[in-house]
């Protein structure tokens, strides 16, 4: 009679899950790339990081959390749950949890951001000592060593083998219980001693969790929606976004006034224009009402083609009239000049993306495409962008994350990035466009180029428009040569801003 074989539980999450969780989390991590690097390399340190991981997103995101005993859960994954029962116990995580629950992105930010703060410590040693992590993955190996000889023995008692090899396949057994029972007594023994500090290692990241969850959930989706970037965005997007803005406050500084300065600029846009002179010239798909097909009318005398007819419309699938207006054919590309120098950073440097992304938003809008140019010293190479080189103008929040983030610092040099703006304007696809200068004026140019632009300007026939970053010490000397009108941000809060918003 073959011996009765205690076979480990191949199971490393402590928290129950049901399938639409695990599908969520395969979800998440398939779509949000800083998610599945945590977890590639967290799982390079420690063994099962990323049930680690999962059982945190479970922990967030499910209504009412439920435990494994401990006879279920594999002895590897001991190391986890002395983590997570200080979480469990915390007094901050049900406050935490009333952001996150049901919520895919913000328990998906929320597990992203404890991990990373657990990787910090691991890979400091302020958990666990490299001694430690080797103890672990030898626990987690000898779970394997009886599994398999658990596997053999049940398969030698199944098929007519001597009584030699029978006992041979008990005896392996044995000698791998005895292994792993020594090991796994060393590791708890390790983890009892792990101090509290290291214990509360994952508790002490709640600490202003909840605060940034709400915070950065609502400038991820405002940073979205300003940017133009149409649609619903999924998760994972979600999800880098708010790691991007949550992990750098310059970017939510900018985020906030990126979102004043857009709502100022619309509404300037709508007192001048209040509706352009349009002319049909296509049907298109959308939920305008006032553009509707008759077809489109007629459904709304039938219950059953009504009830069709808002479903259509809330999907933006109805028929309807595509306009086209002077104001929309007579405007081209916008080219924006960005200058990225020493003098322009602190306060400079915010102000002067957040009109940027405003133009940005502008320019989607009006279905303009938008070239970015970074510049700073005469060396340094040009930071080129096209934000919305294709489907319909959308913009890509990596690529204006990307704009936003970007600095170079050194000396400035006006006449390089002007000359590239000059040379997009003689491609076909950017002509008729306008080149916006974003700077602090305290460059010089060399008379033979002035004049040299100025017939280059005269020649494409194009306006330049230049903003002076005049909340530090500026100049205007020189955009005066240059600049067909100037104004600064300073003027941006009066009816000076007509001079940039609606005139481009």
């Amino acid at each position: 009679m073959p011996r009765t074989v205690l076979i480990p539980p191949r199971e490393h999450c402590w928290v129950e899950s049901d399938a639409f969780d695990r599908s969520a989390f395969a979800a998440l991590v398939a779509d949000t790339p800083s998610l599945a690097a945590l977890i590639e390399r967290g799982g390079a340190l420690v063994p099962h990081f990323r049930e680690l991981t999962e059982d945190l997103f479970c922990l967030l995101f499910k209504l009412d959390p439920r435990w494994r005993a401990p006879d279920e859960v594999a002895l590897a994954s001991a190391f986890n749950h002395e983590l997570l029962v200080a979480l469990r116990d915390h007094p901050l995580l049900e406050s935490v949890r009333a952001e996150s629950q049901l919520d895919e992105m913000r328990a998906g930010l929320g597990t992203l951001l404890l991990g990373e703060h657990l990787l910090r410590l691991l890979r400091e040693e302020r958990l666990l000592t490299r001694g430690d992590l080797l103890d672990l993955w030898d626990l987690e190996r000898r779970e394997e060593e009886l599994r398999r000889a658990g596997e053999e023995l049940d398969e030698v008692g199944r098929t007519d083998v001597t009584r030699d090899t029978r006992e041979d396949a008990e005896r392996a057994v044995a000698v791998a219980q005895g292994e792993l029972r020594q090991k796994s007594k060393r590791v708890a023994e390790r983890l009892a001693e792990m101090p509290a500090r290291a214990r509360a290692a994952i508790p002490a990241g709640l600490g202003g969790l909840r605060r940034e969850l709400s915070e950065t959930a609502e400038q991820a989706q405002s940073w979205g929606k300003g940017l133009g970037a149409g649609g619903r965005h999924s998760a994972g997007r979600q999800i880098e976004l708010g790691r991007r803005l949550a992990t750098n406050p310059k970017l939510r500084r900018l985020a906030e006034l990126v979102g004043r300065m857009r709502e100022q600029a619309l509404a300037l846009r709508r007192s001048r224009f209040e509706r352009a002179n349009e002319e049909t010239f296509d049907v298109e798909l959308g939920r305008t009402l006032d553009r509707l097909l008759p077809p489109e009318l007629l459904a709304l005398r039938h219950p059953a083609l009504r009830r069709d007819l808002l479903r259509r419309h809330a999907e933006g699938q109805l028929l309807c009239y595509r306009l086209r207006g002077a104001d929309e054919r007579g405007r081209g590309p916008m080219i924006v000049c960005l200058d990225g120098s020493s003098s322009m950073a602190g306060e400079k440097e915010i102000w002067s993306k957040a009109v940027a992304l405003t133009l940005l938003e502008i320019a989607r809008r009006q279905r303009r495409l938008f070239r970015f140019v970074g510049f700073s010293s005469p060396d340094t190479p040009l930071f080129t962008l096209d934000l919305n080189p294709r489907d319909h103008h959308l913009v890509r929040d990596e690529r204006a994350l990307d704009v936003a983030e970007y600095f170079p610092g050194g000396g400035t040099d006006f006449e390089v990035p002007l000359d590239a703006a000059l040379a997009t304007l003689s491609a076909a696809r950017y002509r008729r466009g306008d080149v916006v200068l974003i700077t602090d004026g305290e460059c010089q140019v060399s008379a033979p180029w002035l004049e040299r632009f100025r017939r280059e300007k005269r020649r494409l026939g194009f306006s330049l428009y230049s903003v002076l970053i005049d909340v530090g010490p500026s100049s205007t000397a020189t955009l005066a040569d240059l600049s067909d009108r100037v104004t600064s941000v300073s003027r941006l809060t009066d009816a000076a801003a007509r001079d940039l918003f609606v005139s481009l």
